[in-house]
């Protein structure tokens, strides 16, 4: 089975520019090439590039999408570390969501103080609008 870049990204929901991106990092082999100089890709970029979307659409950020690579690499490596990694990506999931929990509150808030009226009466308007700066 041999794949152009085209049919890898379909079939794997990934853009021919982001495809590109993992090969000029090294998240993706640089694929052989066909007579005409085409990139022809087969079963095992499908599941590195199946492996690697998966994690990214998880939020793991690309160093850690290398380092579990580099892991899976290794099958008879013990799974601590992928565990540490899995556990750290977790915490900071957390951390956004409490973020995030938190900004829902300020926007809903901003939101339900807002009485109609004109623009100049706004309070979202006033509230993202800078202080004002004493003069001295």
């Amino acid at each position: 089975m041999a794949l152009t870049i085209g049919e890898l990204g379909k079939a794997t929901g990934t853009k021919v520019e982001t495809i590109r991106y993992y090969e000029r990092i090294g998240l993706l082999p640089n694929p052989p090439r066909t007579g005409g100089n085409y990139r022809a890709y087969g079963e095992p970029e499908l599941g590195r590039l199946s492996f690697i979307r998966r994690a990214r659409d998880l939020g793991f950020p690309l160093d850690q999408v290398r380092a579990l690579l580099s892991l899976s690499d290794d099958r008879g490596r013990d799974c601590a570390t992928v565990d540490a990694l899995a556990r750290d990506h977790l915490t900071e999931v957390e951390r956004k969501i409490t973020d995030l929990t938190a900004l829902r509150q300020e926007l809903s808030a901003l939101i339900t103080s807002c009485k109609g009226g004109t623009v100049a009466d706004c309070r979202i308007i006033e509230t993202l609008a800078p202080a004002p700066h004493p003069h001295g």
